[in-house]
């Protein structure tokens, strides 16, 4: 399980809801005592046993409510058989992500610290790209997933891809004006003195691929984070972080900044991490439905495991 705390979810309507046809639902009430297989071959005597064993071995008949697939199920008068006819399309499940919010456009994911966002040139499979790729393939062939931003590897959170090219250039093109808001919550140590401030500077990166604050604006590019401390104790700081620009480890250079580096941020100066991980979560993403128009707002929450570090 990677859900760490209930998403709040405005949606503004049905298009999150899956469009396609409804399977067809059949009660059938037993009049007599039987088994299930003999029952169901009665009741849908113009189709094969093959075919009927099909619908007990896909988890599509329940009695009395409760799902059965065993064919000598005894049944009583008075039980209730249902039959869910059609596709029936199992609830994706995934160890590393979770679908927060789908519908023909877009789709907002809560990543799991580990996985990274598209393929690099050692790894193309263990992707949430690839991942969702494939979701979308399995129930469509000419189905399409596009990247519009990226979260590290390390950093857990929210993203948002597009189903469609147009879909992605829209948002990508628009993205200040149509992204409203996005905050991350992190654990710093050692504690942060400040309640709230900002952090700006330009960020630029080397040959070791080590991104850096600098005052030179010719060597690299403006980068503003609003941080705001929400709880405090000896060793820790949580620290919500609004981006008001989105640049490449932007975060963790900036708390390296504050001389709080981020804890498990081993590259940018943190301490070890209690929790095993990077202690980074894009947990509140605000924007405006590129095709709809509506505001959107999805919300995570703090992770379980950062509570942990204010409650020994």
């Amino acid at each position: 399980m990677i859900k760490e705390s209930r998403p709040t979810r405005t949606d503004g309507g049905n298009r999150g809801k899956n469009r396609s046809a409804a399977p067809r639902v059949d009660e059938h009430a037993v009049t007599e005592p039987s088994t299930l297989m003999e029952f169901l071959l009665a009741a849908y005597s113009d189709r094969s046993r093959t075919t009927v064993k099909s619908y007990l071995a896909h988890g599509q008949v329940a009695v009395n409510g409760v799902t059965k697939t065993v064919f000598n199920t005894p049944l009583c008068v008075g039980d209730v058989v249902r039959v869910t006819l059609g596709h029936v399309e199992k609830p994706f499940t995934h160890k590393m992500l979770r679908i927060v919010y789908e519908d023909d456009d877009i789709i907002v994911i809560d990543k799991r610290n580990g996985l990274l966002s598209m393929a690099t040139d050692s790894e193309r499979i263990k992707t949430a790209y690839y991942i969702l790729s494939d979701y979308l393939k399995n129930k469509d062939r000419s189905a399409r997933i596009f990247i519009v931003h990226r979260l590290d590897r390390e950093t857990s959170g929210l993203m948002l891809f597009a189903k469609s090219m147009d879909v992605q250039h829209k948002l990508q093109k628009n993205w200040e004006d149509m992204v409203l808001e996005r905050k991350y919550v992190a654990v710093v140590s050692p504690p942060m003195r400040e309640e709230e401030g900002v952090v700006s500077s330009y960020l630029a990166e080397n040959k070791a691929y080590m991104v850096y604050s600098t005052r030179n604006p010719e060597e690299g590019e403006l980068a503003v984070t609003r941080f705001r401390r929400l709880k405090t104790n000896s060793r820790y700081s949580m620290v919500e972080c609004e981006l008001e620009t989105g640049k490449k480890n932007q975060i963790r250079v900036h708390m390296k900044d504050k001389r709080s580096p981020i804890i498990g941020d081993k590259r940018y100066g943190g301490i070890s991490s209690p929790i095993g991980r990077i202690a980074l979560h894009a947990r509140r993403i605000r924007f405006i439905h590129p095709t709809t128009g509506q505001e959107m707002l999805f919300d995570t929450g703090v992770p379980k495991s950062f509570e942990t570090l204010f409650s020994r």
